[in-house]
């Protein structure tokens, strides 16, 4: 659904009558967790069919006011991001491709009916709550502010049609790593009994069904000990997908690798796109192919593979040491992290963090 504002979306400043004091913040962030600690203010942003974009604001985070016949609750118009922000050496916090989040958030809005939201805007309303909030910044190893940018249907009706009025927001948390394991590489269980996304479905969106449908599976995972689920293709059953929250990558003995193609079930990764260019840059040969279950578990066994990898912005890099499923289980390579996963997630970071060369300017500095 195309937007039918066409002109700049200008932000109100709304005063925070009582932010945390800073005791309290400095006490709260330095353990942070992930998707615990949140700060002080969000930006909302209204849209309606007459008006498009407007109400833009930042100010003060605190509860939503919504209708018992809100659209979303009935019928789950919901979308939304996950992006960092990150503190440099110098001080400056930044963003990571934010651009390509506003695409892939634009993208999901297609997919579910609901308005596009500019992409200036998109952005601008990240770097004003970013700025607002940087005393949140986590004193932590690997901290960020983790960014949660969403949008929800809000028109109070029971007919099922698109909303005619949605509110857009953005609300940040102090986070810390994303696994607590303390494995040097995670775990996953292979589900033969659920599938994430099926052909035609919203796979590739960003919205809330996804994740809902990998709860169970997920804590089926966790329940048998390990600490993520794979999903395998609807059709066959057969075909590797993604994990419930992030895109995988195998590593072989001549150097190359395999990422599952993007043919509509899958969530393009923004940290999938840039260690793919990352790794070509270096010149190994990234093939974006389909890659069996069955072929997986011949290719460890034999030691052709002898890396795996998870990736997303909450995790970044994880190494995958064992898969398990109802067949049983095998390890890869040594069960740790490798040493072509180990490179490109240090590249990666340092990129992130300010302390490689940036050339493809994916760095935004926000100061």
């Amino acid at each position: 659904m195309a937007d039918s504002a066409d002109h700049p979306i200008d932000f109100t400043r709304v005063p925070h009558p009582a932010p945390v004091p800073a005791e309290a913040r400095a006490r709260a962030i330095a353990d942070p967790g992930f998707g615990k600690v949140f700060t002080d203010h969000m930006v909302t942003i209204e849209w309606d069919e007459d008006r498009g974009w407007h109400g833009a604001t930042l100010g003060p985070r605190g509860p939503l006011s919504l209708d018992p016949a809100c659209a979303v609750l009935h019928y789950a118009q919901e979308i939304f991001e996950g992006l960092k922000a990150y503190k440099l050496a110098d001080g400056t916090m930044a963003l990571f491709r934010p651009e390509e989040n506003a695409r892939r958030f634009n993208r999901s809005a297609d997919r579910l009916a609901m308005p596009n939201l500019p992409e200036e805007a998109f952005v601008e309303a990240i770097r004003k709550i970013v700025l607002a909030d940087r005393e949140w910044f986590p004193p932590v190893d690997g901290g960020s502010l983790y960014i949660r940018p969403f949008m929800i249907a809000t028109e109070a009706f029971l007919g099922v049609r698109p909303a005619k009025q949605y509110k857009f927001l953005v609300i940040l948390s102090a986070a810390g790593n994303y696994f607590k394991s303390g494995s040097p590489a995670v775990s996953i269980w292979v589900s033969q009994d659920y599938t994430r996304a099926a052909p035609g479905g919203t796979g590739a969106a960003k919205c809330g069904g996804n994740y809902a449908a990998s709860l169970v599976p997920h804590a089926n995972a966790v329940a048998r000990g390990h600490d993520q689920v794979c999903f395998l293709d609807a059709a066959e059953h057969r075909w590797v997908e993604e994990l419930g929250g992030m895109n995988l990558f195998f590593v072989f003995d001549d150097g190359s690798l395999v990422t599952p193609p993007l043919t509509g079930t899958i969530l393009p990764g923004i940290t999938r796109d840039s260690l793919i260019q990352m790794a070509r840059e270096e010149g190994l040969t990234v093939r974006e192919e389909r890659y069996a279950i069955d072929q997986w578990r011949a290719d460890a066994e034999s030691g052709r593979l002898t890396e795996a990898f998870a990736c997303g912005t909450a995790a970044v890099v994880t190494p995958v040491g064992k898969v398990a499923s109802h067949d049983g289980e095998f390890t890869i390579g040594s069960g740790g992290p490798g040493q072509t996963t180990q490179r490109l997630r240090d590249r990666l970071v340092a990129i992130q963090r300010g302390t490689a060369d940036d050339k493809h300017g994916w760095v935004m500095r926000l100061d």
